[in-house]
């Protein structure tokens, strides 16, 4: 493949990962969850350990299994410590993540003699190898880079929960108490947005790694907020914010020769950090609209 071919691809697939991530991560943003995806990232190792050393591949669908059913035990525990045990919010995030990744790492420690995996493999991935990983078919026929169709499937998956769900998740996103007096399954809907980050956060994995993830779970949604409050504005702008980040931060990262998934996190911070200065002395000249605080508009 050519360089262009290479680049396209590249940007192309973290940008479908990007979008994936930040249509999750407004609405996680809304509930005021954000750093939930960074625990569900660090809590599904234990789960990525098991279903490796079940199927002896870090591709094998047991991998992807064990690390959604971690991320939503991971996602009962944060809840339980908060409803049951009282336990503040973050605190019960922090709790959770660093006993779920420390048991991953023992049991990475005590199956170091059967499996080749490490912290790093499942933490740190690298986008630039995506051109060379392809899906080759028994004929011998390549598809393509095997990625890029994870991304497409995992982004696909992320637009028909958010379009089938979208109402459910609006009411209990804006307040939580009258999503249950009129009878929708407040604890359901969270639940299966827990387990649609585990999903997306775990598929994201092998290409971007689990920072980048976060980054992207996290960044694109508080940017958008500096420059709107209202939900279907702040949607579009999320996945434009993701598809800029990865284009910026691709070249950037090849003009310095640098980690392509670390100058896309740096990207984003740079627009995070310009964002928050312009909108406090200019108007949203975006929207229209003041950037004086005020209530998001559903």
């Amino acid at each position: 493949m050519s360089f262009d071919q290479n680049a396209f691809l590249i940007i192309f697939t973290a940008s479908l990962i990007s979008i994936s991530c930040g249509l999750l991560g407004v609405f996680m943003m809304l509930r005021k969850m954000s750093m939930t995806g960074d625990a569900i990232s660090h809590a599904v190792l234990p789960g990525i350990v098991i279903g490796f050393f079940v199927s002896g591949s870090q591709r094998g669908l047991e991998v992807i299994i064990g690390a959604g059913l971690l991320g939503i035990m991971a996602t009962l525990i944060i809840n339980w410590l908060k409803t049951k045990a009282k336990v503040q919010l973050d605190a019960s995030i922090g709790i959770t993540f660093t006993l779920l990744f420390s048991i991953g790492i023992i049991l990475i420690n005590m199956l170091a003699y059967k499996v080749d995996l490490d912290q790093e493999c499942v933490l740190y991935g690298e986008i630039a190898y995506l051109p060379i990983d392809l899906w080759i078919t028994n004929s011998g026929f390549s598809m393509g880079p095997r990625i890029t169709y994870l991304a497409l499937l995992n982004l696909v998956l992320v637009c028909i929960f958010i379009v089938l769900l979208y109402k459910e998740l609006k009411l209990t996103s804006f307040d939580e108490s009258f999503g249950l007096v009129i009878g929708l399954p407040a604890g359901a809907i969270n639940l299966a947005l827990m387990s649609m980050v585990s999903y997306t956060t775990v598929s994201s994995f092998e290409a971007v790694g689990a920072i980048l993830v976060v980054a992207l779970l996290v960044v694109p949604p508080a940017t958008a907020f500096l420059w709107t409050k209202k939900l279907s504005s702040l949607i579009k702008l999320t996945c434009a914010l993701g598809i800029f980040i990865s284009i910026a931060g691709y070249y950037m990262a090849y003009l310095v020769d640098s980690s392509i998934a670390g100058m896309m996190v740096s990207v984003g911070g740079v627009v995070f950090l310009g964002s928050a200065l312009l909108t406090r002395t200019k108007p949203n000249w975006i929207f229209g609209t003041s950037t004086s605080p005020k209530p998001l508009e559903n």
